[in-house]
């Protein structure tokens, strides 16, 4: 009688719990979030090479006709080298629309000749060169040959003020001296770029050495 009673009430505790299990409500599970707070969303690879594409394609379309016209040109120079000229063009280049350099020809200062004017003969110029020496000058060069031939030399200068010096020490002993600047053409290198309205920047923050050089606007071609 006594296990009957046990097994009665172990089965209907066993139906108890079945029930419970069945009727009782299903938990919802958590979604997570896409992202963290603050995280960049992961992207797939073949996602990134369509985004850096159209990226790619917006930077290398040409210009409009009224971008173009709206343009602000600027020539940045002279450079003393053609090293320093590539130097500031490859800082430049990625803050520019279109950057291009140019190679011009100008007349450079060598200093100041002073001098005594050619002779009719060498003769001249010797007997010339002697009252230099008499008179206590001694760094002057009778030229020999070529087209100042004949001409008495008597120093090249850097500065003005002191082949002027020279000049007028000259003139006070009674010598008809003679002054000349010597110039020699020579390269000059220069950068001529095109920004948009919108793009503005301090090219001295950007080029490595901007001693001797200056920015004007000129005609955007």
């Amino acid at each position: 009688m006594l296990a009957r009673l046990l097994f009665l009430l172990l089965l209907t505790a066993n139906l108890g719990l079945a029930a419970w299990l069945w009727l009782a409500p299903q938990p919802q599970l958590g979604v997570l979030p896409v992202n963290d707070v603050g995280v960049e969303r992961l992207m797939l690879l073949s996602e990134r090479a369509d985004a850096l594409g159209n990226a790619a394609e917006l930077a290398d379309r040409p210009l409009s006709q009224a971008e173009l016209t709206q343009l602000v040109c600027v020539r940045l120079g002279p450079f003393p080298s053609q090293a320093d000229m590539h130097r500031a063009m490859t800082a430049l280049t990625p803050l520019t629309e279109r950057i291009q350099f140019k190679e011009t020809r100008a007349l450079k200062s060598r200093g100041w000749w002073v001098y005594l004017p050619a002779y009719a003969t060498r003769d001249q110029a010797l007997v010339n060169a002697r009252a230099l020496s008499a008179k206590g000058i001694r760094d002057y060069y009778v030229v020999t040959a070529g087209d100042q031939q004949n001409t008495i030399s008597l120093g090249l200068f850097r500065e003005r003020v002191n082949a002027e010096s020279r000049l007028a020490s000259l003139q006070a002993l009674g010598f008809v001296a003679a002054l000349r600047e010597r110039t020699d053409e020579a390269p000059e290198y220069w950068l001529e770029y095109a920004l948009a309205p919108t793009q503005t920047f301090d090219w001295r923050d950007r080029v490595p050495d901007v001693s001797g050089l200056n920015a004007q606007p000129t005609a955007c071609l």
